[in-house]
């Protein structure tokens, strides 16, 4: 694949390509897929006060910390952002996420609204945002019962949540119904790539074209 921030002159910033979704309607998937697939972006990743699951790794899924020493990373302003999602704190490390930016490198987030909100306050031209929708409630119920990871009753909680949670849809700058893996991973692709070229991320362009009116 063509390296589209390259084609002109200039390090153009990197960008904050930030997925949410109801839970279970498949972001997480998504987001992994497309770090697979797109070697010039690096997954954010988040602090939580959340029991790690089985198949989580420290480090790769989360960094998994107390309590108290999320707090303390709230009062020092150690975060981008930070919500409390199913009764768990989550936050966004600030000093990782802004290298990343400054040395024109992607970085995809895997969060909720709560915190893309903030997120959008934050980062302003920086942060493209994509809300996920499943297909529909039915299938939604069964892909968090098949994924066996959480109790019935958490279950049910994070079903409850869903009318409020789709109602955020109109923050974000795109909104995908995730009915195939592989069509939502390219519609992802797609659009980082298109993002990558727009004009306020490419700050050798003036430059380049002046050698074009030069030449009349």
């Amino acid at each position: 694949m063509i390296a589209l921030d390259r084609l002109i002159p200039g390090r153009r910033r990197g960008l904050m390509l930030v997925m949410s979704s109801p839970s279970g309607a498949g972001k997480t998937s998504i987001s992994r897929a497309v770090m697979g697939e797109e070697p010039e972006i690096r997954m954010s990743v988040s602090v939580t006060t959340r029991t790690r699951r089985p198949a989580e790794v420290d480090g790769r899924d989360y960094h998994f910390i107390t309590t108290e020493r999320f707090q303390a990373m709230v009062e020092a302003g150690e975060l981008l952002e930070h919500a409390n999602v199913y009764g768990n704190a989550y936050g966004t490390p600030r000093a990782p996420v802004e290298a990343a930016l400054a040395e024109g490198r992607d970085v995809l987030f895997d969060i909720d609204w709560q915190g893309a909100q903030q997120l959008r306050e934050a980062a302003g031209d920086d942060m493209v945002g994509i809300f996920i929708l499943p297909p529909s409630t039915g299938e939604l119920a069964a892909r968090l019962r098949t994924r066996a990871q959480d109790s019935e009753d958490t279950v049910r909680y994070r079903l409850a949540q869903i009318a409020n949670d789709v109602t955020h849809w109109p923050e974000y700058d795109y909104v995908l119904i995730n009915q195939d893996l592989d069509n939502s991973v390219a519609a992802v692709r797609a659009i980082l790539a298109a993002e990558r070229l727009r004009r306020v991320r490419q700050p050798g362009l003036g430059e380049f074209v002046k050698q074009f009116r030069g030449s009349a």
